[in-house]
């Protein structure tokens, strides 16, 4: 069986028994969650764990390797790809997500709010923050704090720097981020392997959590996001069929092992390994391209965002009376389009964003409490809708395939002269 079918099994095994077992509050059912469910985090962490390593040699191997001049030529395709793609998820979401809203009734869906979430309580750094710490003063600090993207801006950096030293010099660090990475992606390939196990383990005690209750509590709601989401990850697959001269099903099996990992961890970054698996693997990418556009991708790009913040603030909206107009939806699509690209590393920090812009359109903050409770559910169909994305880009920048790939005229041989008879 392959390894997508694997963990597929392992990630509806582990639902199926969750939610049989829910709620896991005393029994056996407790003592099973508690015993199995440290082996889904002890997996999350194993993969984890290989990220940052991962993350810079690849980069900074393809920066080396490929020259400043093309460095800055995929770059420049991939931001466009990024802001194209997050431009067509907003827009989409905010012509379809209210009027589905309106159609199912969700506004009358029991919502199960968390009491103990304080919006006010949560202090959100300021953008001017944000901002200047996208230069790190501590690299290392930065790398040991999970600080990804001032990492990734101190890689490509340096990167760019030792494209302007001595040859031989360069040649070292091209030949070193080249070993750590093969070296890591060995050790990808035996975390890859116990993979099943980790999403079974993490999808069992998902289930146990939520049970049937909740996930009927707020089915209208997360309906209209799932559905949306999945619109925008099958407009993918025709665009890299069109753009890329990638099949829909090459590229279906290349994206299912990473939707899978994606799903079950609710983290792009810990998908990073699988989609550098099946880039270079399956798609066949150049290493070049994959090695720069999937880390910074990972970072920053988070194709479905839009949709579970425009649908979530319909929701909010809903649920409230509050009623917006045509210059007000237009206004919430541009700036959760834009915000998708600021998310602090806190625990749905890219629900915390949004605060400012709820209280401009006079929505109470408390609806982003709602959405904080509710967003276990959708952010699994997200995670699994960007690290989608994620690949589709890194496709998407490295051109048509066709030519390299499709197969040359069939040379013909011609007849073997029978040879001259002996005398």
């Amino acid at each position: 069986m392959s390894l997508a079918n694997r963990i597929l099994v392992g990630l509806a095994a582990g639902l199926g028994l969750g939610v049989l077992l829910a709620p896991a509050d005393e029994g056996l059912a407790r003592l099973v969650v508690e015993w199995i469910s440290p082996l889904g985090a002890l997996w999350v962490n194993a993969i984890r764990m290989t990220v940052i390593p991962l993350l810079v040699s690849l980069l900074l191997g393809s920066i080396v390797s490929s020259g400043s001049s093309v460095v800055a030529r995929a770059g420049g395709r991939t931001l466009a790809w990024f802001v194209g793609m997050v431009g067509f998820s907003a827009v989409l979401a905010a012509v379809t997500g209210p009027t589905l809203l309106r159609w199912i009734g969700a506004e009358r869906a029991q919502i199960p709010v968390d009491p103990g979430v304080d919006v006010g309580q949560v202090t959100l750094p300021p953008f001017s923050d944000w901002f200047s710490g996208l230069v790190p003063a501590n690299p290392v600090a930065a790398a040991a704090e999970g600080a990804i993207l001032p990492l990734l801006v101190f890689t490509v950096l340096f990167g760019l720097a030792a494209t302007r030293v001595a040859p031989e010099h360069r040649a070292v660090i091209e030949r070193a981020a080249s070993a750590v990475s093969a070296t890591i992606l060995v050790l990808v390939e035996w975390i890859l392997w116990v993979a099943p196990v980790g999403v079974f383990a993490l999808t069992l005690e998902l289930g146990a959590q939520t049970g049937i209750g909740v996930i009927a509590a707020v089915a209208g709601f997360l309906a209209v996001v799932i559905v949306l989401l999945v619109v925008a990850c099958g407009v993918l697959y025709p665009l890299v069929r069109i753009r890329a001269g990638i099949s829909m099903a090459e590229f279906a099996r290349a994206a299912a092992p990473v939707q899978a990992v994606g799903f079950s961890t609710r983290s792009s970054l810990a998908s990073l390994p699988v989609l550098m698996e099946s880039a270079e693997d399956v798609l066949r990418l150049p290493s070049e391209v994959s090695g720069l556009v999937l880390p910074s991708a990972v970072s920053i790009f988070k194709y479905g965002s839009p949709i579970t913040r425009i649908v979530g603030t319909a929701f909010v909206a809903s649920l409230f009376g509050v009623e917006l107009g045509l210059v007000e939806w237009a206004g919430v699509a541009v700036g959760l389009a834009a915000l998708t690209f600021y998310s602090p590393g806190i625990p749905s920090g890219g629900l915390f964003v949004i605060a400012p812009l709820y209280q401009s359109l006079g929505l109470p903050l408390e609806g982003i409490g709602i959405l904080i409770a509710l967003d276990l559910i959708p952010d699994m169909f997200l995670t699994a809708t960007n690290v989608t994305g994620d690949l589709a880009v890194a496709a998407l920048v490295s051109g048509p395939r066709e030519a390299a790939d499709a197969p040359g005229p069939e040379v013909v041989s011609p007849p073997a002269e029978a040879p001259p008879p002996a005398p």
